[in-house]
């Protein structure tokens, strides 16, 4: 059995239409198992690869460039009886109400009436963890922008997707002691919200560098300016080989 962690997208929000928006799918012997966020680039990404609607998503925060592939997917799954209430949304708890107000509320999710936008998935809140697939996956809030407004997720044995975030060391050391693939937000330059290459070497020890593949970075040149600097960098399309998961706490 065969795991990979693929990257449909690993540009930031203004590199998204050149990069793809950041998003991956954990994959077994090919076949996708989960989707983490789902931008409007990210959607066509996966459509293109798999031919088909995603089945389980994990949303790490509502950032459009994250989550605004949602209303594409909405009217995919409510006009096709196979796909209605059965996509799964895990998404943490306590970004819920930020995500009912920015894409559920709108008056008349469709014209003629008598649908509401939940109808479309079937959302399963989480706080710090949740199964999938006899999987238990991890989650943990992030340093980005407000606190409690952004996740991590972490398979354990396997990978730590750290979505949008400023370094986090105290997330990730377990991760790395165990082989995970770390998948971290990084750029060449940083700001408050987002990790900068000299944040990554300021505060993360070299021994984790090996462990470490950075997404979310603004250009072509700047992945291969961190690429001459002796990192792994994702690129649009690619895919990790991970560690085999271990087995979840009641398995």
């Amino acid at each position: 059995m065969n795991w990979q962690l693929r990257f449909l997208g690993v540009g930031n929000s203004q590199a998204a239409p050149v990069l793809g928006s950041a998003s991956a799918v954990l994959e077994r012997d090919g076949i996708p198992q989960l989707l983490i966020d789902c931008g409007q680039e990210a959607l066509t990404a996966y459509l293109a690869r798999y031919g088909e609607a995603p089945q389980a998503i994990f949303i790490t925060h509502l950032h459009l460039d994250h989550v605004g592939g949602l209303e594409r997917l909405f009217y995919t799954a409510f006009f096709d009886d196979a796909l209605r209430g059965k996509i799964k949304l895990f998404v943490p708890a306590a970004i819920v109400p930020a995500m009912q107000s920015r894409l559920a509320d709108y008056p008349g999710v469709l014209a003629e009436g008598g649908a509401n936008w939940w109808d479309a998935f079937q959302l399963i809140p989480v706080s710090t963890g949740f199964w999938h697939l006899g999987l238990h996956f991890s989650v943990f809030p992030v340093r980005h922008h407000q606190p409690d407004s952004a996740f991590g997720l972490r398979l354990p044995g396997s990978f730590i997707w750290t979505g949008d975030t400023r370094p986090i060391p105290e997330r990730l050391g377990d991760g790395v002691a165990a082989g995970e693939l770390i998948a971290h937000d990084c750029g060449l330059d940083g700001n408050p919200s987002h990790t900068g290459l000299a944040d990554i070497q300021r505060d993360y020890p070299a021994s984790w560098w090996p462990s470490l593949v950075l997404y979310h970075y603004a250009s072509t040149v700047d992945g291969e300016v961190m690429q001459a600097q002796g990192f792994r960098v994702a690129k649009t399309g690619q895919a990790f080989a991970l560690p085999t998961p271990v087995p979840g706490p009641l398995a």
